[in-house]
């Protein structure tokens, strides 16, 4: 695409046509161990089978993360925020059962 002030020569004169051949270890070492298979695994999504994590989800859990994967920064932060507030529920409800369960004398005492 040429601009009007000429620019096309200069982009013309920035190209470089080396080629670098990533297949030297010694040039360019793996920096993270295991990059370079993941990369490899990506390269072509449709073709290849499912990664290993998720070969053990069921369709309920396939569909809860297209769910959450279709959220907004902010609708994804109101729902984390409302399981942290299901889990503390949970703990007061939990600790409520326990402290019952002490008075009433229905929990298992350690062995000594």
């Amino acid at each position: 695409m040429a601009s009007p002030n000429g620019g096309d020569d200069f982009e013309t004169s920035l190209m470089s046509f080396e080629k670098l051949d990533r297949a030297s270890p010694d040039l360019w070492p793996e920096k993270l161990p295991g990059v370079a298979e993941f990369a490899a695994s990506c390269k072509n999504p449709i073709n290849s089978s499912p990664p290993r994590w998720m070969a053990e989800l069921e369709s309920e859990d396939i569909e809860m993360l297209k769910e959450l994967g279709s959220l907004t920064t902010a609708n994804l932060m109101e729902k984390i925020k409302g399981l942290q507030n299901l889990a503390y529920q949970l703990g007061l409800e939990e600790s409520r059962e326990m402290t019952r369960g002490k008075f009433l004398n229905i929990l298992e005492r350690p062995k000594k």
